[in-house]
């Protein structure tokens, strides 16, 4: 077992509890309060972070085994949040946790499982405009940076 893959894996699970703790704490009304500058609310921002984990890891596992990502785009991303935040408008919360739940626990055991020369290969990514990008750096702006971006938008939304 890698220490840097245990380490990553500890920064994810951190980031997805305060998640989960932040929204185990709202109002039905803060639920659905609809974040700044993200025109959705804050239940489908979550279901969002939840829901594209897998998608995440798939990412972090092609590079790590050195193949290229390709076929996701940015335009193509930005059309599936858009379709996203329209078929999960009325999720609830107790859904949404226990997706973010198990979604997390497979991506933070994955990332756990990845050897420093995973972690340290490079190839192409597609949604990254085909730069070559490490294993590493995918898990730490996707599952890791990813959940943070989207928590300070939450955080935005609620009252003070």
């Amino acid at each position: 077992m890698s220490k840097r893959a245990d380490v990553l894996a500890d920064r994810v699970a951190q980031a997805h509890r305060e998640l989960m703790a932040l929204v185990e704490a709202l109002s039905e009304t803060e639920w659905r309060a609809v974040c700044p500058n993200e025109g959705r609310t804050v239940g489908v921002l979550v279901h969002h972070v939840a829901s594209v984990l897998p998608g995440e890891l798939s990412m972090i596992q092609t590079v790590a085994s050195g193949q290229p990502v390709t076929g996701i785009t940015p335009e193509l991303l930005d059309q599936m949040n858009a379709r996203h935040a329209e078929d999960y408008a009325d999720c609830s919360r107790e859904e949404t946790l226990d997706l973010l739940r198990g979604n997390s626990a497979l991506v933070v055991d994955a990332i756990r499982g990845l050897s420093d020369a995973e972690l340290d290969r490079a190839a192409s990514v597609s949604l990254h405009r085909d730069a070559p990008l490490t294993a590493q750096y995918l898990v730490e702006d996707h599952p890791l940076c990813h959940t943070y971006l989207h928590l300070a938008s939450i955080r935005a939304a609620l009252p003070s």
